[in-house]
């Protein structure tokens, strides 16, 4: 059980909410969009029950030219991008808030120790009552990581960025392989494996009927058995250093302020896009050659070199793609049409947290049993689109939200507690200066 949050101190109440015009709108943006991604995501790669079919009815849902297509593209284009964005703007945010903290004479242990604590409990609750892929605890756990890193200088940063982002998976991978070979035989860790890969198929299908059933009770409790049995494993730690290492990169993007002055930094934002292209090819490259090899029958199962490879090449590639985003984005909210345009997602991105969570609520109800009950029926083209256009819903209930008040409401309860008092909720006049959440 997490421990209550400690009273409230000097520090904390010398912190205080972000005033709106300390905002970086840009932020916000890049916020919502990378919400998109997470939301299209997790919908289409979990809640929507494609984890949980068994081979052959997940691949009647590629049956079609359409649906190949469809999955190539979002693997290559969406896939952990998402997420690798909303990583880094994490970061981005506690260097900011640091800074803010800082300037203020505020102690930024203190009052993020105290915001990390209270988003501990919304993860766990969120991950107990609704969902197993929850990310908000483990955001919350390697925060707390994040604050030992805060003092290093800027070389030091980017090195161990890149370290733990290429080496994390390459690392856990190894040690997934080797380690079963160390305690018994070959034959033995191979008939071990088959032994789980059955394990694993039947906790699947029971999770799956589970979801299905109709019943809150039912589904809570076979979704907390998946999260323990299935979902927290050692690659689970290899998310978490990889996350920090993303972090990391976001805490250093805050320092040197590259999103304060867009203009200024044109020719960076430049090279990004250049770089993260190349990136991108290249570890989405490696992951086209082993498909190949792999269905060429060049092997049957890829061989350990590969393996280690295609991780790090993969987060790579990820790493690429991310960046080619965030700077193509900044660089298009240099042209006032384009400005325009993504202004309208800020909102959005204000309410992250809030609209994160609403994703599993409105996902649950298209997908399990308790709803429209559609959970392994959709393929990827209707599937994607119907949250995409969920989605920009919204984007449209943020407005209407945010017209009247001054956070999203799961916004509203975490400053709440983190700062010891509950924060004013309706929006002022509009001759008063408008307080909006922290970046």
């Amino acid at each position: 059980m997490v421990s209550t949050p400690p009273p409230v101190t000097s520090a904390v109440i010398g912190a205080r909410p972000v005033d709106a015009s300390e905002r970086l709108i840009l932020l916000d943006i890049l916020r919502a969009v990378a919400l998109c991604g997470v939301f299209v995501s997790n919908a289409y790669m979990h809640l929507s029950g494609r984890g949980l079919l068994p081979k052959e009815s997940a691949e009647a849902l590629l049956s079609t030219r359409v649906d190949v297509v469809t999955d190539f593209l979002f693997t290559r284009l969406v896939a952990e991008k998402a997420m690798s964005m909303f990583s880094f703007l994490f970061g981005l945010g506690f260097s900011i808030q640091m800074g803010r903290a800082e300037a203020r004479g505020a102690s930024v242990v203190s009052v993020y120790s105290r915001r990390l604590g209270v988003l501990l409990l919304i993860g766990l609750t969120h991950l107990f009552a609704l969902w197993y892929g929850d990310v908000l605890n483990l955001y919350a756990m390697t925060g707390f990581v994040l604050l030992l890193f805060r003092k290093l200088p800027d070389k030091r940063l980017l090195v161990w960025s890149l370290v733990l982002i290429i080496g994390a998976p390459l690392v856990v991978t190894a040690v997934m392989t080797y380690v079963p070979l160390l305690a018994s035989s070959p034959e033995a860790v191979q008939e071990a494996s088959k032994a789980n890969m059955a394990n694993v198929a039947a906790i699947r299908s029971e999770t799956l009927a589970a979801f299905q059933s109709g019943s809150y009770l039912t589904t809570a409790r076979a979704n907390a058995i998946f999260y323990w049995k299935i979902f927290l494993k050692p690659m689970t730690f290899a998310h978490g250093l990889i996350s920090l290492g993303r972090f990391l990169l976001g805490l250093l993007a805050g320092r040197r302020r590259i999103f304060h002055d867009v203009e200024a930094n044109r020719p960076l934002f430049r090279r990004l896009i250049g770089w993260g292209l190349v990136l991108a090819v290249l570890g989405n490259g490696v992951g086209l050659l082993v498909d190949h090899l792999l269905k060429a029958g060049v092997f049957s199962r890829p061989a350990l070199w590969w393996r280690l490879l295609f991780q790090s090449v993969w987060e790579v590639g990820v790493l690429g793609l991310t960046a080619f985003y965030v700077a193509g984005l900044s660089l298009l909210f240099l042209r006032p049409r384009a400005r325009r345009f993504l202004a309208v997602l800020a909102p959005a991105g204000q309410m992250a947290l809030t609209n994160y969570l609403s994703q599993t609520v409105i996902s649950q109800f298209i997908y399990y049993g308790y709803g429209f009950n559609l959970i392994g029926k959709l393929r990827p083209l209707p599937c994607l689109a119907l949250m995409f256009g969920l989605f920009w819903v919204q984007v449209l209930v943020s407005h209407l939200w945010l017209a009247r008040f001054r956070f999203g409401p799961v916004e509203w309860v975490w400053r709440s507690l983190t700062y010891g008092k509950s924060q004013p909720m309706r929006r002022a006049p509009a001759r008063e200066q408008d307080v909006a959440p922290a970046a």
